[in-house]
């Protein structure tokens, strides 16, 4: 099949002469930048790899307590969930996803050998700790390290540890750690030693630092919260940019949805306005920071499948330039999830996991909402509005 556009966003850069790719059998095998032959039908937008988003949850199913309820879900619904989720991420344009925090394995256990689905299982937590009641509750190096064997025993791709409190987990401290120094590095060392990387949910400053100092790969919002609010400061910005860790800030809401005051009570006593978050990002940004694109979409309401669209447009808000932010969720995303050799690129053996938008995206990030085309692997899912994924 080949594919003829006006412009093409190879993961990097933007060329604006477009040009011609070829795919056969799930990869791309050519591209041919500038060419326009007359017998290949012209697309007017922009073709980009597919969208890669690095922090999602799809056993959620972004309803009101959609994480509350997991555990009384059966297997059916899970399952059910799970291949709606993949479905609204596909007709958004996201090709790949990293799946960090399910009920029991209920993702990990169907998607081991998926190249579109790198997932980490249920995540480790301490006793009643941040989404505890997922099943991932663990205390003391020994049992820490167990933990993590049993995660690359049942094939993750990624590990999660719960470094800090969450807001949607009450009696939890989002300004305080949950493990100590010597766990959360058993966690590390041991992930590390069976060739997985291991990501931080953190959005304590203390739990940001205590996870920078393990030699974590990742740090899952980043928000750095405090006694006095959140703030990530030019000290802690510079060290995790000198580090090369890579952080995933999760921003991105749907505007929309009217998000219930209980909700914004709960995040503006962590410290966590919009403004806030932008404001982090934007320091994250100037320091030099490797920032990938992640919307923890599924957790409720205002983050619903599909909505990494909206993530990069507030990164772009948040002070990333257009091009940043597209290269966050292509190229960056990749290596993120272990797939750079696969996935994020516009390049001769790849996979064939495409975006066709109206518009430039460089020139203005809201294209991406503006979707005319998706193949994965090479078969169209979505063409000129119309679902054409089973």
């Amino acid at each position: 099949m080949s594919i003829r556009v006006a412009r093409i966003f190879d993961g990097e850069r933007l060329h604006r002469d477009g040009g011609v790719v070829v795919t056969a059998e799930g990869r791309i095998i050519e591209v041919r930048l500038g060419e326009h032959p007359d017998d290949v039908e012209l697309v007017d937008g922009t073709l980009l790899p597919g969208l890669v988003d690095c922090h999602v949850h799809l056993c959620a199913d972004a309803g009101p307590g959609a994480l509350d309820r997991l555990p009384g879900a059966t297997p059916d619904e899970l399952t059910a969930t799970i291949e709606n989720s993949l479905l609204l991420h596909l007709l958004a344009g996201v090709t790949t996803v990293r799946d960090l925090g399910d009920v029991h394995n209920a993702v990990l256990s169907r998607y081991t050998s998926s190249p579109n689905v790198i997932a980490s299982g249920t995540p480790l937590t301490t006793p009643r700790g941040h989404c505890w009641f997922l099943g991932g509750e663990v205390r003391g190096v020994d049992a820490v390290r167990r933990a993590v064997r049993d995660r690359v025993a049942d094939g993750a791709g990624v590990v999660k540890i719960m470094a800090s409190g969450g807001v949607f987990t009450p009696g939890t401290d989002t300004a305080g750690t949950q493990f100590t120094d010597d766990e959360m590095a058993a966690a590390v060392t041991e992930a590390h030693a069976h060739g997985l990387p291991i990501t931080a949910h953190a959005h304590a400053h203390a739990a940001v630092w205590q996870a920078l100092r393990a030699g974590v790969d990742g740090i899952e919002h980043c928000t750095s919260v405090g006694p006095g609010g959140a703030h990530v400061d030019d000290e802690l910005a510079k060290a995790l940019a000198d580090s090369g860790i890579v952080v995933c800030p999760t921003l991105g809401t749907d505007p929309a949805i009217v998000v219930p005051p209980e909700i914004l009570a709960m995040a503006e006593r962590a410290g966590l306005t919009q403004a806030i978050l932008q404001d982090g990002v934007g320091r994250l940004a100037r320091a030099g920071v490797r920032i990938v694109a992640g919307s923890d979409a599924g957790i409720g309401p205002a983050k619903p499948h599909g909505i990494l669209p909206r993530t990069l447009a507030e990164y772009v808000v948040s002070g990333m330039t257009p091009a940043a932010a597209l290269t966050s969720a292509t190229v960056h995303a990749a290596e993120a999830c272990g797939v750079p050799d696969r996935k994020g690129r516009i390049r001769a053996g790849f996979d064939a996991d495409l975006l066709i938008v109206e518009g430039d995206p460089v020139a203005d990030i809201t294209a991406l909402q503006r979707p005319l085309r998706v193949y994965l692997g090479g078969e169209p899912v979505y063409h000129d509005g119309h679902r054409t994924a089973n």
